[in-house]
């Protein structure tokens, strides 16, 4: 790839996260949920937009062990869920940012939902 493809690809990748963005708002009572995914990491945070605060947050930077993409984006899920309902929160929005809805952040999602969150 060259430098200007790179870009343009960094370029599309933030409009489809604004466009994903746009349409929702992170309250106290219903954060929005973030995912962010790299080729080796993926993490979460629950965020209050209204005051610009992270609620709760969860990675697999300090996980240890040979495991998976699948695997350890399941075990971030019910770690995010876990730490959400110790925060008190029950129901989220679901942000998926510029990352399609497949595979490791829909295995991440999966695991949320069953750990006691509502989409």
């Amino acid at each position: 790839m060259t430098p200007k493809e790179i870009v343009q690809k960094r370029a599309q990748a933030h409009r489809r996260a604004f466009r994903t963005r746009a349409k929702m708002t992170g309250t106290a009572e219903r954060p929005r949920l973030s995912v962010f995914r790299s080729l080796k990491h993926i993490s979460v945070q629950a965020i209050d937009d209204a005051r610009g605060r992270t609620l709760a947050a969860a990675s697999d930077l300090k996980m240890d062990g040979k495991k998976t993409g699948m695997e350890i984006a399941v075990l971030v899920g019910t770690d995010i869920a876990q730490k959400a309902k110790a925060a008190g929160i029950t129901k989220v929005i679901f942000d998926k940012g510029s990352f399609r809805y497949h595979g490791r952040v829909k295995a991440l999602a999966d695991a949320a939902r069953a750990g006691g969150l509502e989409f």
